[in-house]
């Protein structure tokens, strides 16, 4: 495996790499890790309905295995970046847009997902277990769902950080799969997830009715959305700077 500090190196050049993506391609990542996270959080919602919250806890990290395997671009695992730009490899501005790119391609893929399943009636008879989570994250203070975001993010973030100690697929697997469902199973809060989760019930609200009180449009990007995405930056943010303090110190950098 490779050790932290071969990791801690090998991310000041991975996030240059990202950084300088064409942004075309960069957003086309984007989408499709959305994508991955909203078909996994479709099959959590239908693992929840038939067998609890931790079958569903145990089917999602499929998600962040499809980003990690198929390359993609996610936002909560690219807050990890802020290695690079405190390496000075990249810069604010670079990191940003970056961010801010990866930010909205990530929601177009997990919206679409959404619409599709819930218009191709994948939830059916599940769809209240559907309402019910959007609903539930929708009626958090802003205060809860920040702080479930950033200890969702240093759960998420240190999978990601586990998946790079491994050099073969499966040791990859293994190393994300306990740290994700663990997020899910205490109910911490993942933005691109939400950006499944929250639009799918609403969707499935309009389908089929019964919308739980205070779930709208405006509840999802302001009560939910806001609050966890400035969690997750918080928690991946400072997960980040903490390893890179730790195992490449300024000055310190070792050869891959």
């Amino acid at each position: 495996m490779n050790t932290p500090k071969q990791i801690a190196a090998g991310y000041i050049d991975l996030g240059y790499a990202k950084a300088t993506l064409p942004k075309g391609r960069m957003f086309l990542l984007a989408v499709l890790a959305g994508v991955y996270i909203a078909l996994a959080g479709a099959a959590s919602t239908v693992g929840t309905a038939v067998g609890g919250k931790l079958a569903g806890a145990c089917i999602f990290p499929a998600g962040l295995a499809m980003v990690v395997l198929a390359g993609s671009e996610l936002f909560t695992g690219n807050n990890l970046m802020i290695l690079s730009a405190l390496e000075k490899r990249i810069t604010a501005r670079q990191l940003l847009t970056a961010w801010a790119v990866v930010y909205v391609g990530n929601l177009a893929g997990a919206v679409l997902i959404a619409a599709l399943t819930v218009c191709g009636g994948t939830f059916g008879a599940y769809h209240e277990t559907l309402l019910s989570t959007a609903g539930a994250k929708t009626a958090l203070t802003f205060s809860d769902a920040l702080l479930r975001g950033v200890a969702c993010n240093i759960l998420v973030c240190a999978a990601v950080w586990m998946a790079a100690a491994a050099q073969d697929a499966g040791g990859k697997v293994l190393a994300l799969y306990l740290p994700v469902a663990a997020f899910v199973l205490c109910g911490f809060e993942h933005c691109v997830a939400n950006m499944f989760f929250i639009p799918a019930g609403l969707f499935a609200a309009m389908r089929y009715g019964g919308a739980p009180e205070g779930l709208t449009w405006g509840a999802f990007f302001l009560k939910n959305l806001l609050p966890v995405t400035l969690g997750n930056l918080i928690g991946g943010v400072g997960l980040g700077a903490v390893l890179k303090a730790v195992y490449l110190p300024a000055g310190d950098r070792v050869s891959q």
